[in-house]
């Protein structure tokens, strides 16, 4: 069917029946055939030109003729067969995806606005995986065999990997595509190491091993299962986890050290897998990573990932300290506090506001201890506190961390007896004041280490009272010339299990007078 665009009358206008010689052939029938013929071959030249002329501009402005782009970018064009990867410089080849990328931009947006979003990224997907594991120069660090001179633990063995890492938990190892073979391996090319946050010797034979293995390429590794776009962090939540304390100290803290500047972009393996632990801390997960937890025991497919990191680093017990390499960032408790205010919706950042003027009552949150550390006179001095004008609230810590973390930063003061229940400080709000009973047994080092010190890193005001003689069970026990009071640093000498036994076993039963002036002072700290 003919166009209309191009299409003339068949008969021009006039009357009816009237049939007129055509106009074209009568001028033609004055000029010389032999000007003609040099006529119609100008013609045909000028024609040709202008054909081939408007050939290229289409040719060099349409999206269609990808070759043309590549004339534009002043590359060669690219082969109708796939060639071999081996040997070829793949950044190049990458820089040349940008380039088409940024100078089709609009014109992809323009004439493509209903292509699938979805699509789009399934397309690009593969190659890009493809590109990051080949592209990325191979890089092993490990920090190891680290101690912190005055504290009891060395530092647990950490290594991150730059490049392709394929991960087969069925064989819980990590393969990392290492070309050069470079790195910390043994003779046969692999790294071992044990990725809990505390190195126990007591503890570490009940984590999982999981091994590096350098291989010269991804043919010599398992073949992909799953690509992420994200690197893997391989943790473990064995050992003392389930107690609060080791909660935060060996798995929370060191995580958020180590992921915190992924802002969520980075996936989560997990060995030794507590389901109920997961399930416990899924909010702080959440907050970490965007993506699904994997259970390191139960998967089975092979997941390859554009770098990695086995083990969590670590400062020392509730603390995070400057450190070029294992905190570059220089992130500080105050960070962590503010991410769990943050991951667990707790509104109050600072304590309140007293005075007159105002009428408020300082809240304080006593710590009730079912066990161990028992606060034997806790009424009395619930009553004593009242008296002084605190607002008393007595619980158990434990239950649901929500739940409990909400309780702790409505307060102002949170009061306890030594134990892991002193470690939901981390829910106060900056500048409230954490008091501290401390049990007998020269727990001087204990109570300043594992909290004391702890307190005034995540700029809390600090107060602690160290029991007598008087105020321990122990006196019930023990005569009072046994080294239990005599030489306390004996008990320390025997190591964890004397300190469990004896130290850890009493309670208490504060003199209230003695007591009173330390209450006195947490309650001018507050107005500080």
């Amino acid at each position: 069917m003919a166009s209309t665009a191009y299409t003339r009358p068949s008969k021009p206008p006039g009357p009816v029946g009237e049939r007129r010689q055509p106009r074209l052939a009568k001028e033609l029938g004055r000029i010389e055939p032999k000007k003609l013929g040099i006529g119609l071959v100008a013609g045909c030249c000028l024609a040709l030109l202008t054909y081939i002329s408007f050939a290229r501009l289409f040719a060099i402005y349409s999206p269609v003729f990808e070759s043309s782009s590549l004339v534009v970018k002043n590359v060669p064009p690219a082969s109708m067969t796939v060639p071999s990867t081996d040997g070829v410089p793949v950044q190049e080849e990458k820089i040349v995806v940008d380039e088409e990328k940024e100078i089709a931009k609009d014109e992809v947006e323009s004439k493509e606005p209903s292509f699938p979003e979805d699509a789009k990224i399934e397309d690009k997907e593969e190659p890009f995986q493809e590109n990051v594991g080949a592209t990325a120069e191979a890089k092993i660090t490990c920090d190891e065999n680290a101690v912190d001179e005055g504290f009891p633990y060395a530092r647990p063995s950490v290594c991150e990997l730059t490049g392709e890492v394929r991960i087969s938990p069925t064989e819980k190892t990590m393969f990392f595509v290492n070309p050069s073979g470079a790195g910390p391996f043994d003779e046969n090319g692999e790294k071992k190491i044990r990725p809990y946050a505390r190195k126990d010797t007591f503890l570490l034979p009940g984590v999982v091993e999981v091994t590096i293995k350098s291989v010269p390429s991804g043919s010599a590794a398992p073949e992909c299962a799953r690509r992420h776009e994200v690197p893997a962090v391989v943790f473990s939540t064995a050992g003392y986890t389930d107690n609060f304390f080791h909660d935060n100290t060996d798995v929370m803290i060191p995580l958020f050290l180590s992921t915190a500047h992924f802002a969520g972009e980075v996936q989560f393996l997990i060995t030794n897998f507590k389901p109920w632990w997961v399930k416990k801390y899924t909010p702080l997960l959440k907050k970490l990573s965007n993506y699904e937890v994997i259970n390191f025991e139960k998967e089975e497919a092979v997941h390859c990932f554009p770098g990695g990191q086995l083990g969590l680093y670590r400062d020392r017990d509730l603390i995070i300290g400057p450190h070029p390499t294992r905190n570059p960032r220089n992130y500080t408790m105050v960070d962590y506090n503010r991410f769990l205010r943050r991951a667990y919706g707790l509104p109050r950042d600072v304590p309140a506001v007293l005075g007159e003027k105002t009428g408020t009552r300082p809240k304080m949150l006593m710590i009730e201890r079912k066990g161990t550390r028992k606060l034997l006179n806790l009424h009395a001095v619930a009553a004593l506190c009242e008296q002084l004008g605190f607002d008393v609230t007595v619980s158990e810590a434990g239950g649901e961390v929500r739940e409990f973390a909400e309780k702790v930063n409505s307060a102002d003061v949170l009061l306890a007896v030594h134990g892991a229940g002193m470690t939901n400080q981390i829910f106060l709000p900056t500048g409230a004041v954490l008091v501290q009973i401390v049990p007998w047994g020269k727990m001087d080092w204990m109570a300043t280490n594992f909290y004391g010190q702890p307190a005034r890193d995540m700029q809390l005001r600090y107060v602690e009272y160290y029991v007598s003689e008087e105020e321990t069970t122990l006196k019930h026990k023990y005569p009072r010339d046994h080294y239990v009071f005599k030489d306390p640093m004996a008990i320390h000498a025997q190591g964890w299990p004397g300190i469990a036994e004896i130290i850890m076993k009493q309670d208490v039963e504060v003199n209230v007078t003695r007591f009173k002036p330390f209450l006195l002072q947490a309650l001018d700290q507050l107005q500080d």
